[in-house]
This record gives C-alpha cells, sequence and structure tokens, in this order.
C-alpha cells in the first residue's frame, strides 16, 4: 500500500469490507471530500475500482431495499452504477456497528446544473421522468392510497424556532449569520398570509429518488453517465421533486438561471403530464418549507461545521432572490420562458 493509503481516514474496517465484497486485494484507495452526510472513498482492488460508502444517516434495512432497486433500473437503460453484493448475496455489511455498501465505479464528473446547455437541462428532465416511470415498476414497496401528508410549518412555530435559535448560537458564529436570521424572521412575518393550505400536495405521486442534484450525477461526454446516492429513495409527489431538481440544480449564488428551470420542467412534462397548476403548488411548498426550516443552522450547532452556516447564507439570499421574482420563477416552473 502506498503511503497515501495510511493516511486517509478509511475506517479500519477497510480489510473486513473487502473480504466480505470479495473485491481482491486493495492497491490503492482515495478519501471522497464532496459529500457531509455519509463517508465515501474510491478502492482500486484486483477486482477493479469500486465506491465504497460507510452509511451513517438511513436506517440499512432501507438501504438494502433502495440498492435491491438498481437492477430493474439498468434493465430499462437508465444509467445506474451497479451494487455488489457480499459472498452470502447482502447488498450491505455490516462491522462494529457501521453499514458499508459497495458499487461500481463509474468515472464522470460532477457539473453543476448552470453549466448544461438548454438541450442538457431538457434532456435532464427528460430522464427525471424516465426515472419516475421506471421505479414505478421496480418500486421497493407497493404505492400507498394516496402521497404522504405534507403539513406547512405555521408561521408561529417557524418564528419561535428562529429565536430559539439565535439564543442558542454563539456569539458572532460566522459574519452575517446572525442579520441573516433576522431578516428570514422578518421575511417570514411578511409573507405570512401565504402558506400553502392543506396536508396534501397536489398532483400525480410515486416513487422518487430523493436527492437528484449534480452532486449526484455523473456526467461523460456530456451525458449523464450515472445516478449516484439511492439512500432517499421515497414516495413523494412528482412535483416535489421537480420542483426541488430545480432549485438545487439551477439556483445558484442567490439567483435562479430560469431559462435552464424552464428548459428542465419542459422536459420533464414532455414525458409526464404534470398538471402546471401541480407545478405551481409544489414550487410554492418548497418555498414556504425554505421559508420555515433552519436546518443547515441545526447541523452547524450539532456538528460545529462552518461548511453549514455557509449554506444557510447561501440558501437565504436564494430565497430572498425567489421571493422578489415569485411570478418569474413559477412562469420558468410551468416551462415558459421566451428562449424555449
Amino acid at each position: 500500500m502506498t503511503d497515501a493509503l495510511r493516511g486517509d481516514p478509511l475506517p479500519t474496517a477497510l480489510h473486513a469490507v473487502t473480504r466480505a465484497f470479495v473485491l481482491g486485494e486493495v492497491y490503492d484507495r482515495r478519501f471522497l471530500a464532496q459529500g457531509l452526510m455519509n463517508r465515501n472513498w474510491r478502492v482500486d482492488t484486483a477486482s477493479g475500482p469500486y465506491a465504497v460508502k460507510e452509511i451513517t444517516d438511513v436506517p440499512l434495512p432501507e438501504v438494502r431495499g433502495n440498492l435491491a432497486v438498481l437492477a430493474g433500473l439498468a434493465g430499462d437503460g437508465l444509467p445506474v452504477p451497479a451494487p455488489v453484493a457480499t459472498a452470502s448475496g447482502d447488498l450491505v455489511a455490516e462491522f462494529d456497528g457501521h453499514g458499508y455498501r459497495v458499487l461500481a465505479w463509474v468515472d464522470g464528473r460532477h457539473v453543476p446544473g448552470t453549466e448544461l446547455t438548454l438541450d442538457q437541462a431538457r434532456e435532464l428532465g427528460v430522464l427525471l421522468a424516465r426515472l419516475h416511470h421506471a421505479l414505478g415498476r421496480h418500486a421497493p414497496g407497493p404505492l400507498p392510497d394516496r402521497p404522504p401528508p405534507a403539513e406547512a410549518t405555521g408561521v408561529a412555530t417557524a418564528d419561535s424556532a428562529a429565536e430559539a435559535l439565535t439564543a442558542r448560537l454563539p456569539a458572532d458564529p460566522m459574519p452575517g449569520l446572525d442579520a441573516a436570521l433576522r431578516e428570514r424572521r422578518a421575511l417570514l412575518n411578511r409573507y405570512a398570509d401565504r402558506r400553502p393550505d392543506g396536508e396534501i400536495p397536489a398532483g400525480p405521486y410515486g416513487w422518487t429518488h430523493g436527492d437528484f442534484r449534480y452532486r449526484n450525477l455523473l456526467r461523460r461526454d456530456g451525458e449523464v453517465a450515472a445516478i449516484l446516492d439511492w439512500d432517499r429513495l421515497g414516495v413523494r409527489p412528482y412535483g416535489e421533486e421537480v420542483a426541488r431538481t430545480a432549485q438545487v440544480q439551477f439556483g445558484v449564488d442567490g439567483v435562479f438561471d430560469l431559462d435552464r428551470v424552464a428548459a428542465f420542467t419542459a422536459g420533464y412534462r414532455s414525458v409526464i403530464d404534470l398538471p402546471v397548476a401541480d407545478l405551481a403548488d409544489a414550487g410554492t411548498r418548497l418555498w414556504w418549507k425554505r421559508l420555515t426550516d433552519y436546518w443547515q443552522l441545526e447541523f452547524l450547532l450539532a456538528r460545529k461545521d462552518p461548511a453549514f452556516g455557509k449554506m444557510f447564507l447561501e440558501g437565504e439570499a436564494l430565497l430572498h432572490w425567489r421571493t422578489d421574482r415569485a411570478d418569474e420563477v413559477q412562469a420558468a416552473f410551468a416551462g415558459r420562458r421566451g428562449c424555449l
């Protein structure tokens, strides 16, 4: 092994993991620093390169069920990595209280949504719709009679949470953080009458990926080579995933790239007939969720990682921009832009 192998933070379970999955002798490994929830490595072995993940935030039985879906998706021609089974046929190995899964390594790079051409943005929407269709055929479980309820947080609850966070945050934890939290509370109270009605989101629903974003997509030669990270697979309104993907793909530096949002949603709706009104409902619910949620600050306090504070500030800028241009954003969600 090289010196680099001894210096990285790979747990001592490496040898147990490679034996369990019958990967052969390890020639090299590299810790993948991207990602805030789980830990990932590239491991080069006698049988080839693999992506190894230590699972930290999802129940292992759920991970097993999610991974079992990938073979069916691959059979439908979708770009998904092949999961590796242990010698006993398990898709997850457990050692010392930790779970590990192994996927075949796929070469490619993560391309931010704003670097895509309009055609590529449209094709991304088509791919997501194809994925939703395929998940309906290869789902890990039956579809419930109705989508999971999604109650919109009340203004008083959200404001109390913000007040409590203000007291819990250390003095000046990051430049601008205190001011951003005050501005959030002001924005929340200014738009208190915009809370979405009802607990059941509008529109069709089914099995969805749950985190369809550029950091979970590998591109090669201009096309998506692999859809990664299947930990969040679950039943949701399709509009919810479309709206969330549009935001995380094309909301950068406090601004939405509305042309690419429109191309993406138009591509999706060319495959799945998602009514404009239902997508508008999903967009409004997502906006309200961002307005009333402070998860980045909770993670900042729990993990002492300034990356979460930076995420909060970036999200705050985008939230204000989107609020000021609500009609333009909803038009883009409906695929209406002058360039299309």
